[in-house]
């Protein structure tokens, strides 16, 4: 089993993205999901926000309770500088709501998440994830949130977008191993294909997996904003060829048993 822990559903008919180019500008359901996940062999998937408003978090939890188990999760925006338990407390599915996520590379502040209000709310969030959607430059950041809230469970999305080819990706090599010296972080592969071509991905894919090890990355496709680079499926098989170096139990790992016990699907 594969289990997807990161993808999006979405109606540009019903709602403004405004982060969204115009090639994804079409809707992606509940139907479109079962269909790529059953042709690339995933059984479970966590559905994550992709608007700062609580209302698709509700949306998002009805649609986890009506897909049949497929979407064993959701990681819903909720205000990072508010306390989370009194924003969720009346959620209908709300045991679906596994992780919480801010647009946070969206902020031009560097030190946004070491404001003292969000370091609070963060703090307070119970056994909820902190997705972390963060620039390289936000990472140093990160590393104090996560210090300051050990308790907390943070996810790094998308390996804070490695700036592949430009000179800051030391910076970023550095940063994401001073995240992944905080026990209470773990690493998502996710969202990288639509940065560069897979034999451009491999160091920092091995990166990743050298700072977390195979114990603490999960894996999502980032469907559909992969479709601007490869179909559900490649996205999946590229993905598998990648962790070939690993052997086939931190594989499964990686694939799929991380995931189960970081979001408790």
């Amino acid at each position: 089993m594969i289990v997807d822990a990161h993808h999006h559903l979405w109606d540009p008919r019903t709602r403004a993205y405004p982060w969204m180019p115009a090639e994804l500008a079409a809707p992606f359901t509940l139907d479109d999901l079962r269909r790529v996940t059953q042709e690339a062999g995933v059984g479970r998937t966590v559905l994550v926000q992709t608007v700062s408003d609580l209302a698709e978090t509700q949306e998002f939890l009805d649609v986890a309770a009506a897909s049949g188990g497929l979407v064993a999760g959701v990681v819903g925006w909720v205000d990072h500088t508010r306390d989370v338990p009194q924003q969720v407390a009346g959620l209908r599915h709300r045991d679906l709501l596994k992780g919480v996520r801010h647009q946070v590379e969206d902020e031009a502040d560097p030190d946004w998440l070491r404001r003292p209000e969000v370091v609070a709310a963060l703090g307070s969030v119970g056994d909820l994830v902190v997705d972390l959607l963060v620039r390289w430059d936000q990472l140093p950041a990160a590393v104090d949130l996560a210090e300051r809230c050990p308790q907390t469970s943070f996810v790094l999305d998308h390996g804070a977008k490695p700036p592949l080819g430009t000179p800051d990706l030391a910076a970023w090599r550095d940063g994401v191993s001073r995240l992944a010296a905080q026990p209470n972080v773990t690493g998502k592969l996710s969202g990288l294909f639509t940065l560069a071509h897979q034999d451009r991905l491999a160091p920092a894919v091995d990166h990743l997996l050298d700072a977390f090890g195979p114990g603490r990355l999960v894996f999502g496709t980032d469907w559909p904003v992969s479709t601007l680079a490869h179909d559900y499926r490649t996205v999946v098989e590229r993905t598998r060829s990648l962790l070939d170096p690993l052997d086939e139990a931190d594989r499964a790992a990686v694939l799929a048993g991380n995931a189960v016990r970081t979001y408790r699907l």
